[in-house]
This record gives C-alpha cells, structure tokens and sequence, in this order.
C-alpha cells in the first residue's frame, strides 16, 4: 500500500513516516520546508521526498494520502487531493488505527518539555529491557531515530501535541491517542493562532482527560492552576501529583543547584522509596521533566533506583540544550525554546551551569505565537538569566522588537540578517563564554555558519 505524506518533514509527520516503512507501507511525502534533523532521517529511511507542493507529486496515484497539520486549503497539493476524490486521513488518526490498538499508550502532554520527557520515559522503558514504541517530536539521541514500533507487547509513548490535528479535524491531535497513562506536565498560553485563550486550551486538556480509563493513570503537575482547572472539569481516572509540594506523592529535591543532582522521593501508601539522579542535564525544568518520566515508568514495573541511575546515561534530544560544536572555548548549543517560559527556563538552567564565562542568547520569534505578538511583553523578562541577548527579526514578523530590547536592562541586539548575526556574535564571543541558539526552526542553519566563522576567527 503506498501512502504520500503531505508535511512529510514536521517532527510528527517524519516520525509517522518512519512508522508506517517500518510496518511494511510504500512511504513518499512532500514538503516546502526541509531541515535536519527530519530531512536526514528520511533521507537514510530511504523514503521518497518531493520539495515543495504539487499535483504532479501525487503520481503515481498513492492509494492513501495522510495530510499534516501546517497544510491548508488552498495548498496546490491539498486541492489536487480533494479535486482527484483522493482518500485522505490526518496524521493522529492513521496513528490512532494502525499503531497504537492493543498498545499500553503513554501520552505526554503539557505546554513545555513534551519531546524531552517522551524521550526521558522511552529511555527509561528501553533500560530496563522493555523494548518500547515511540513516537517523539526530535530525535532522542539514545536512539537516533524519532520513531520506531518497538516490542508489539510492550508500551507506546507517544507525544501528545495540543495543536489541531488537520485543516479537516480542528480536535488537538491528542484526543486521537487514548492512553492508558497520560502526563499533564504543564498547561498556559500558547498557540495564540488556533486557541483564543487559556480556557480553550484548558477545554482540550480536559478531552485528553475523559479519554483515560479508569484503570488508568494521570500524572499531574502539581503548582500548575491552569491543570487544577482542567481536573475540576470533571476526573474518572486515579492522579498521582508530582512536583515539589510535600504533599505530592512524587516530588524532587535539589542536591545541586544547578538540577544536575537531586533526590527523588516516592510515597505510595505505606511505601517510601528515595533514589538520587545524578545527570548531564541542569535546570529545574528538566528535573521535572525526570520526575514525571519516573513517575509513568514506575508504573510500567521500572524500578525507580534503577529508572535513576539510567538517567545518568541520558542524552538530551536533538536541539534541547545539545551542544553543537565548540571553538576555542566558545560553546555553541542549539535549543528548541520559542515560547517565553521556555526561553527563561533554559537559560535559567544554562545559568546555574555555566560557572565561568558569559551566556549569551540568541533568539528568533518563529513560532505562530510569536510572530502574532501575543506574549512579546514577556520577552523581555524571558532572557534576564543571560549576560548579552541578540534577537533576530525574520521576514514576516509584523510587529518590532525595538520595544523589547528596550526594556532589557543587559546588553542587547536586534539584527535583521543571519551573516550580521553571525559576525556580531564572532566578534563579540571570547573564551569559556556559551551561545545558545533557541528557535523551533531551522535559523538559517546558522549554527554551522556560526561553528565555521568561529573556526575562522580563533581557530
């Protein structure tokens, strides 16, 4: 059976490209907008990919085209598949009905850190021999690949995205999925595009609620109002809290500021059991993100003294705080950050590290939610961790980021051209300082210029 991909290179859709070559499918896709690391992944999948869209892409006449998310009417390919009465079905749907049915699902959800503690969670499963299914927004570098089946008995984690699932299906892709597990790490504002507010996305949270069974588990945040709002709409499913609220009966306690070491404590009933991590990662955020992996493989049968001793042989995925090079003591790292709290969170963790030397941030509002604006009076506060800011103003951006720059008191620069950014930064970077590059696109590749212009500079 061959199936033609429309938005083959999202994060989603490569990874359910992967999925369905693995379960025997003839793949081809299309997209208009390919970077690594999900162009490289098909590349070595050996799948077929047409840059850019078009009716002509659709010949040979695949028997099922699978539409993504980013697609609209008016696409020439997207109407070239109605017009040609095409069968057509979105992304979360094909997972939901050929993947994941008899699978113990394990839905991650949550504004922030979805893709770092999905894949936290399947390399806890995979260290303790289960032989998990994955579908993942990055790649996990435990791994190498976003995606994979995994053992057919054995639990499927699955990334649960609150984004609308296709032109056709305006539901958030995670209504799809109906997980015996769900983690709820997080809830506020974002996806100002599709979402007029937070109770919006508060409503779809509480779809994913009623979709759990009874049998199941809820993993909850704890500190997170926006999620207590979404329980009070209605909860048929045991929730276990996790956090730092002595109440909760997952919490962590810092043993390092940086969050590079902490202590995990579990009470269950009449059980205590406690176990220290001791990990490559830093920041509060990612010993959250730990917890809740924890939390959900414990309820897999994973040890949890074992489920944190593996943690010290994670390695974060592709573009979360991943070091891409570094050059005469110069740090280059790549972060997927574009929403605020995501932007303070890391350089908030990068700052606890970062003994010597400077951090500076370099920034590109890309996101949806960006580019309307929405929370750019939190932009501001959101790099205050960092000693200098450079914030790129891409094309399509309607709105200045003057204002912003404006209102942070350390030294900061817009510029409106990558090759400018990048001998800004070369001529302002000196040695043991750290660049974190933080966009949820590809930046121009600007992380390779930037590598290669340093290599230059003080190579």
């Amino acid at each position: 059976m061959h199936l033609h991909i429309l938005g083959i290179c999202g994060t989603f859709m490569g990874s359910l490209a992967l999925l369905a070559r693995e379960l025997g499918f003839q793949v081809s896709g299309s997209d208009a907008d390919v970077y690594p690391p999900m162009s490289t992944q098909l590349e070595e999948a050996g799948i077929a990919l047409h840059e850019g869209y078009a009716a002509a892409n659709l010949v040979p006449r695949p028997d099922l085209v699978i539409v993504g998310n980013a697609l609209s009417r008016g696409n020439l390919e997207v109407e070239a598949v109605l017009d040609q009465g095409l069968p057509y079905v979105s992304g979360p749907q094909w997972l939901a009905e050929h993947v994941l049915p008899g699978r113990r699902v394990i839905a991650v959800a949550g504004t922030h850190g979805k893709t770092t503690t999905a894949s936290l969670l399947a390399w806890l499963l995979e260290s303790a021999g289960l032989e998990p299914g994955f579908l993942i927004g990055g790649v996990p570098r435990n791994f190498g690949v976003s995606a994979r089946l995994g053992a057919a008995d054995a639990p499927f984690v699955v990334e649960a995205d609150e984004y609308d699932t296709a032109f056709f299906d305006k539901r958030s892709k995670f209504v799809h999925y109906r997980p015996e597990i769900a983690i709820l790490g997080n809830l506020e504002f974002d996806h100002a595009d599709i979402f007029a507010d937070l109770a919006a996305i508060e409503r779809q949270f509480h779809h994913l609620v009623r979709t759990v069974p009874g049998r199941g588990r809820l993993l909850v945040a704890d500190d997170e109002p926006a999620l207590d709002r979404v329980l009070a709409q209605g909860c048929w499913t045991p929730v276990e809290r996790l956090g730092g609220a002595p109440s909760s009966p997952w919490r962590f306690v810092l043993e390092r500021e940086d969050a590079s070491r902490f202590r995990v404590i579990h009470q269950q009933s009449e059980v205590d059991e406690d176990a220290v991590v001791d990990w490559p990662l830093t920041g509060t955020h990612n010993a959250r993100n730990a917890l809740a992996a924890l939390a959900a493989a414990h309820a897999c049968g994973v040890d949890l003294a074992r489920g944190c001793a593996a943690l010290a042989r994670f390695e974060t995925p592709r573009r979360r705080q991943e070091v891409r090079g570094e050059v005469a003591g110069i740090q280059v790292i790549d972060d997927f950050a574009h929403h605020p709290t995501a932007i303070a969170t890391t350089l908030e963790g990068l700052r606890a590290a970062t003994t010597r030397g400077r951090l500076l941030a370099v920034i590109e509002p890309r996101s949806n939610t960006m580019r309307l604006g929405t929370l750019s009076d939190r932009l501001a506060a959101s790099v205050a961790a960092a000693d200098q800011s450079f914030w790129y103003q891409p094309a399509g951006l309607d709105w200045s980021l003057e204002p912003v720059l404006a209102a942070i008191p350390e030294p900061a620069r817009l510029v409106t051209d990558i090759d400018a950014l990048v001998a800004a930064l070369v001529a302002e970077a000196r040695p043991l300082d750290r660049i974190v590059v933080m966009s949820n696109g590809g930046f121009g590749g600007i992380h390779e210029k930037l590598l290669s212009a340093l290599e230059v500079a003080h190579g």
